[in-house]
């Protein structure tokens, strides 16, 4: 008789429990990371780790279930629940200057999930720099929606909202570098995570 598992005993990684625990487990992982928060001046929007948090759910979940995650955080937040940056939560942050940002995040991760999926490399390498690139254009993503956003919440003008935006660049450039690490680290030792590879349609 043979002794071999049967083949259900294996869960696979796109199980729907899986799939349930990742997200539940990102969007925890986003409001620990929003717990630091550093204000660049009184009223503005402050360096926090989230868009860490954002990068690597997008790279390592994948478009849709790195967007649910960070929605999930999201909703969280806007119910009551102090998760956001410095304590904050509930409605009331409907009126604050870092509003565009938080409602960018789940689009910036979609789209750093969908690049990544689409493009995926097979060594590490090259891994790391298809997620930085592709966390680099997620970036761009949360500054379109924030900065015109932060420019109408306060009595900046969007040039000056866009200047203050500057001093956020090289915190998260070294944020994105860092998560592409690990990232790349992670689909190293689970390689299925984001399930089967797409290759690129033909020309």
């Amino acid at each position: 008789m043979s002794t071999d598992q049967p083949a259900a005993a294996v869960v696979p990684v796109t199980s729907t429990t899986t799939n349930l625990a990742l997200v539940a487990s990102f969007a925890a992982l986003t409001a620990v990371c929003s717990i630091v928060a550093v204000p660049l001046s009184a009223g503005s929007t402050p360096i926090t780790l989230q868009t860490f948090a954002v990068i690597l759910a997008g790279a390592v979940l994948g478009a849709r279930r790195g967007a649910l995650a960070i929605g999930l955080y999201l909703a969280v937040g806007f119910a009551g629940l102090p998760v956001f940056s410095q304590g904050f939560g509930g409605p009331a942050m409907f009126g604050r200057p870092s509003l565009g940002y938080l409602l960018a995040f789940p689009l910036a991760a979609f789209v750093i999930g969908f690049l990544v999926e689409r493009f995926r490399a097979r060594s590490w390498v090259l891994s790391t720099g298809l997620i930085i690139a592709a966390g680099a254009l997620g970036s761009l993503v949360v500054y379109a929606v924030g900065v015109p956003v932060m420019a109408a919440m306060t009595s900046m003008s969007f040039t000056q909202a866009f200047v203050v935006n500057l001093a956020f660049v090289p915190f998260d450039a070294v944020k994105l570098v860092l998560a592409a690490i690990v990232a790349a680290s992670i689909h190293r030792a689970f390689p299925e995570l984001l399930g089967p590879r797409r290759e690129p349609d033909a020309a």
